[in-house]
């Protein structure tokens, strides 16, 4: 079935309210595995902390989901997405499901997920299917594999098409990330032509600047009904929305804020707020993501792992003197009290 028409599309959108969150993981979990796996799924620190989410003036979150989490135990998943889902709907939160992803570490793997590595942005994160698998797709190397990931975005997608607690579906995070580069191409190619013969009632993106390629940054803007970008960069987020608000479709930023290069939330939700935009800053909870350092720090993960610097379960997670990154900790408590008062106010006007 077709892309919406961009009448569709800004019907919807009057439909919502100005869409502010954050891309949420657990702080007890280190990646989309950790977060869903029956033995490592946590309804209440979920819970809790979707509530600080409501608390801060939040509407929405951005969720990663896993296609392994499918290929293991597909009912499961499904009961526990419906779950976290029960639980976004009784704070008054709208989630984005996010199905495939180029970012971070190449080979995910089912099962006990590694301890973070000190200090290090992101140093358990998996990629979703992973490099290998986008890079036998592209060479028709892989069609039993290709055929499990269809079933995984199908059924997904039949499984919540009707789910209004669900806001939108981000079908493939920055495609082409990480090295993975234009082969990418070939599996979104597949994942817009499955993702449009479910057709769900909500609406189907997936961003054009954070993607890598020509082409691929051509097909998401094609086939998106709601335009999405990422900007962590102050300088050039007016300058990306002003581009973006000429394709006449509502426009979203699905990731901001990075305090080091400029885009707090000071700065960035006015910005925001002007244009008709809506916002998922990166992260919430500093853990075992350790997202609240810097993307230099990841540098440092292949000497950090052969010297075997990775924190133990009882350890606290260490904090950067600027956290890049996330807002509150696991205790409750702020990074910066005065930015939550900002926060809070300015979502309350």
């Amino acid at each position: 079935m077709s892309k919406w028409s961009k009448q569709q599309a800004k019907e919807w959108y009057a439909n919502q309210p100005w869409l502010v969150g954050c891309n949420f993981l657990p702080s007890n979990a280190i990646n989309q595995l950790e977060m869903f796996q029956k033995e490592s799924y946590d309804q209440i620190t979920i819970e809790r902390e979707v509530k600080w989410a409501k608390n801060l003036g939040f509407n929405s979150l951005r969720i990663y989901l896993h296609d392994l989490l499918w290929k293991v135990d597909s009912r499961g998943f499904c009961n526990r997405l419906n779950e976290l889902l029960a639980i976004c709907s009784k704070h008054s939160i709208k989630p984005i499901l996010v199905l495939f992803d180029d970012c971070h570490r190449p080979y995910p793997k089912l099962g006990k997920q590694p301890l973070p590595v000190i200090g290090v942005h992101n140093s358990g994160w998996k990629q979703s299917p992973g490099v290998e698998l986008v890079h036998l797709i592209h060479e028709k190397k892989a069609s039993e594999e290709e055929f499990r990931l269809k079933e995984f975005v199908q059924g997904i997608l039949n499984e919540f098409s009707e789910d209004q607690r669900i806001l939108m579906w981000d079908i493939y995070n920055e495609p082409g990330q990480f090295g993975v580069g234009e082969k990418s191409l070939t599996l979104l190619e597949k994942t817009w032509k499955w993702a449009r013969e479910v057709r769900p009632s909500q609406p189907l993106t997936s961003c054009l600047d954070g993607a890598v390629g020509k082409e691929i940054i051509s097909l998401n803007k094609i086939n998106s009904d709601v335009i999405t970008f990422h900007c962590y960069e102050g300088a050039k987020l007016e300058k990306i929305i002003k581009n973006l608000i000429d394709l006449d479709r509502p426009v979203v930023c699905t990731e901001y804020m990075a305090r080091e290069l400029g885009t707090t939330f000071e700065f960035s939700l006015p910005i925001f707020k002007n244009y008709g935009v809506g916002c998922y800053s990166w992260g919430l909870v500093a853990g075992k993501s350790q997202t609240h350092f810097g993307w230099p720090t990841i540098a440092d993960l292949k000497k950090l792992k052969k010297e075997g610097k990775f924190l133990k379960p009882e350890d606290p997670i260490p904090e950067p003197k600027l956290w890049f990154h996330d807002i509150i900790r696991k205790d409750g408590s702020a990074f910066d009290q005065k930015e939550i008062d900002y926060i809070k106010r300015f979502l309350s006007e």
